[in-house]
């Protein structure tokens, strides 16, 4: 039986400028990586919760093949979430992972996916 796969990128976030001034403790340049599963922090600087909180939402979207025409696959740069912040966050596709479906999930693919 052929092993079921599927692919995901590798991410990375970089803290960017907006010409406004940052009231966070944001740090210009590379912050998170993004492979798989697991977050990354880089050069071991702070990261704020909040705007952590703010990307996690988009990170396993951007992470898959997206349609060209959809939104997901242009807009790559997302504000810090305090409105007197001026940084913003670029997220870049930096590789391709294919990923086993047994090492995520126990579910069997086929199988009858109700609760019981």
């Amino acid at each position: 039986m052929e092993q079921a796969t599927f692919e995901l990128y590798d991410l990375r976030i970089d803290v960017v400028e907006s010409g406004r001034p940052f009231v966070c403790s944001h740090q210009i340049g590379p912050a998170i990586e993004v492979k798989g599963e697991n977050l990354y922090f880089l050069n071991n600087q702070p990261f704020s919760m909040y705007a952590l909180a703010a990307l996690i939402p988009l990170l396993p979207t951007k992470q898959r093949p997206l349609n060209p025409a959809d939104w997901m696959a242009t807009d790559h740069v997302i504000a810090c979430p305090d409105p007197h912040c001026g940084a913003q966050f670029r997220i870049s596709r930096t590789g391709k992972q294919i990923i086993r479906r047994e090492t995520t999930t126990v579910v069997p693919q086929d199988g009858d996916h109700s609760w019981k």
